[in-house]
């Protein structure tokens, strides 16, 4: 168990969808990506689904748990302790939503809000510990901030889970690039969000999800009633593209360049 805890921590660690409709919802993703949802039967956890890609837990989908709830993908960071971390937040500038609760007999979680205003959660793992399955098609790939005002949150990603900023200047048209590193490792970026997006848009983390080709996965989302947000480009590392599902969640696609 420790070892897991050590493995998951300060990165990230689980995503998940929360919904309006949630059948509908596995559907659409089961077509997209081949996953196999099962629907937890415990009443305590509120129907929600894990999505399975070959015998691994890949992401989870559930219904909202308040009407007022945004339809959106959340990215859990992996903690030793959420308690502590709750502090840290605190101390760091941002604020706690949901204080660290259990979740049964899987880990404890909590939900923070970064000081620009961005949505973050945190995974205590206990019997629910293992890595975050990425890289295959239909597992995480990525985990990408746009935020308004993104030096204010690098300030506070980096006193919160230790993460170095390695900053790229992308173009003459775009913001510089973050990537989030630890130990060395690229395991999230973030970006001062495009002027062009309108005011009432707040920052937000967006999970991307791998695929073996970029523009046919776009085809079947669009078909399945997703609605394009960005259309399959090219950038220097590989293929992305960005959706919004038939819920209104926004997520992304993802092919790497062979390296």
């Amino acid at each position: 168990m420790a070892e897991a805890k050590t493995a998951v921590a300060n990165k990230p660690a689980w995503v998940d969808l929360s919904t309006s409709d949630a059948p509908a919802a596995r559907e659409f993703y089961s077509k997209l990506f081949g996953w196999k949802v099962e629907v937890n039967p415990d009443p305590q956890y509120g129907g929600y689904g894990m999505a399975n890609v070959g015998g691994k837990q890949v992401a989870g989908i559930g219904p909202q748990m308040s009407p007022e709830a945004p339809t959106a993908w959340s990215v859990y960071i992996g903690t030793d302790d959420a308690d502590d971390l709750a502090k840290k937040v605190q101390t760091a500038g941002g604020k706690v939503i949901a204080p660290p609760f259990d979740v049964g007999d899987q880990g404890r979680m909590a939900v923070f809000q970064d000081p620009t205003g961005a949505f973050i959660s945190a995974w205590q793992p206990r019997a629910m510990n293992a890595g975050l399955p990425s890289g295959e098609p239909g597992t995480f790939a990525w985990a990408e901030l746009s935020s308004r005002g993104v030096d204010k949150a690098i300030s506070f990603y980096q006193k919160v889970f230790g993460w170095t900023p390695k900053t790229s200047d992308v173009g003459p048209d775009s913001p510089p690039y973050t990537e989030f590193q630890l130990g060395g490792e690229s395991i999230a970026g973030g970006q001062e969000m495009n002027k062009m997006v309108p005011a009432q848009v707040p920052s937000y983390w967006l999970v991307y999800f791998a695929v073996s080709d970029v523009d046919k996965s776009f085809k079947t989302a669009t078909q399945a009633g997703a609605r394009e947000m960005v259309s399959p480009m090219d950038f220097p590392g590989g293929r992305f593209a960005i959706l919004s599902d038939p819920q209104g969640a926004a997520f992304g696609l993802l092919k790497m360049a062979p390296r």
